[in-house]
């Protein structure tokens, strides 16, 4: 009887050769149009909310967005005339109710029920 030695790969060749299933994949490159901007426009637009503009100056401009482009807005202003409102000068928009701070409530002093 002739004894043949068996020859055995390692643990880590076996690993290195068997595909990786629970390995984390990749991250997504992010979009480069998500459309964002516009769906919030033509939903402002279309419920004619009242909105607030705040340029990079600090002036508050308060009106109904009628229409935008690429470049600017056009904001209906009902004490006032229409204004075509350049976007590189705009720092933010919010909604007009969301400005108004609710009542200040004192919790260290609340009446013990």
């Amino acid at each position: 009887m002739v004894n043949r030695k068996l020859i055995r790969p390692s643990l880590s060749e076996i690993k290195d050769q068997m595909p990786r299933y629970g390995s984390v994949p990749r991250k997504r490159v992010p979009p480069e149009v998500t459309n964002a901007e516009n769906y919030y426009y033509i939903k402002q637009m279309a419920a004619k909310t009242p909105m607030v503009v705040a340029l990079i100056d600090g002036e508050e401009i308060r009106g109904v967005i009628e229409w935008y482009d690429k470049s600017c807005i056009k904001v209906h202003r009902g004490d006032g005339p229409n204004l075509l409102i350049m976007k590189h000068v705009i720092k933010y928009i919010h909604k007009q109710n969301e400005d108004q701070e609710p009542d200040e409530v004192d919790l260290d002093h609340r009446e013990e029920e």
